[in-house]
Order: C-alpha cells, then structure tokens, then sequence
C-alpha cells in the first residue's frame, strides 16, 4: 500500500491536546481540543476509541476492526480517514 502515509507497522496515537469521548449534549462521540470540537460519525469514533485507548499499529488497528465487525474489507476506508485525520492533526505517528 505505498500510495498509503503510514502502513501495516505505523504506531498511531492522539495529537497532543486531544480528548475522545462521548458527548452527550451532541449525542455522538468528540474530540475535544482548546479551539473546539470534533463531531465524529459512528465509524470515525470506532477508530479514535481504539488510538485513544491503547498503542497500536495500522496493522494491529485494523484487525481489531475486522474481529469486532465480522471480517469486514475495510482496509481502504480505515486508511483514508486515517490520512484526513493526520492532515486534520488529530493523530499523529510514534
């Protein structure tokens, strides 16, 4: 997957200054920071959850993602929001 930022091994963890949670008065879970919030759409939050719990890799990540949703192919669709979130300085590589 060159065409990819990270890859299989990539460590990923939150930005600095980043908070996951759920935000009840927005009925969704957020990422918090000092300028705002981030309104995440229920797959988004599935992948910030599992960055912001633990250390793992791309690889690790989206096993996790297949087990918890039944073998899904979601490799490319975990890739691409991993991208916007590091361009959107989300996350960030270890």
């Amino acid at each position: 997957m060159s065409e990819h930022k990270f890859n299989d091994n990539t460590v990923l963890d939150l930005a600095l200054g980043y908070r996951f949670q759920w935000e009840p008065a927005q009925n969704c879970h957020v990422l918090l920071y000092p300028e705002g919030m981030v309104k995440l759409n229920p797959a988004a939050a599935e992948i910030i959850k599992r960055i912001s719990e633990r250390e793992l890799t791309v690889g690790e990540l989206i096993a996790d993602l297949k087990a918890a949703f039944d073998g899904a192919d979601l490799d490319d669709d975990v890739y691409q929001f991993l991208e916007e979130a590091h361009d959107n300085d989300w996350i960030r590589t270890k």
